[in-house]
């Protein structure tokens, strides 16, 4: 169990400071701004909400008394957000994989460990 809340902790807290420091981006870079304009995003208001989604599913994720189903659906978004962005990024043949990949990465290891670390807990409930 301990090395199950490590990896959570670890791996939960670089996907939150990635997710964080994309939507201070977001909400600050003109190269941000730009990038979602080649994308067809030539109003801010997609650019803004995804800033605001990030910052709020960060927070759920890295808060520990957030419920379960709360945490679940921040899960889901990110999700949701790092395929499109990989579809956007490829359709778009930009060059910025890495930090998607880091980011899928971590996000499947918080959700894995969470998921072994609230299994237990039922059990232990039970």
């Amino acid at each position: 169990m301990k090395t199950n809340k490590t990896i959570y902790w670890v791996s939960t807290g670089f996907f939150s400071a990635a997710m964080l420091f994309s939507a201070y981006g977001y909400l600050t870079a003109p190269e941000i701004k730009g990038a979602f304009a080649g994308l067809g995003f030539t109003e801010d208001f997609f650019r803004i909400e995804l800033a605001i989604a990030k910052l709020l599913g960060a927070l759920a994720l890295i808060i520990p008394f957030v419920p379960r189903g709360v945490k679940n659906f921040a899960y889901a978004g990110f999700t949701i957000n790092l395929v499109s962005a990989i579809i956007a990024h490829v359709a778009k043949d930009y060059n910025a994989y890495g930090f998607l990949i880091f980011s899928i990465v971590a996000l499947a290891l918080s959700y894995y460990s969470f998921s072994k670390l609230e299994n237990l807990k039922l059990q232990i409930q039970s």
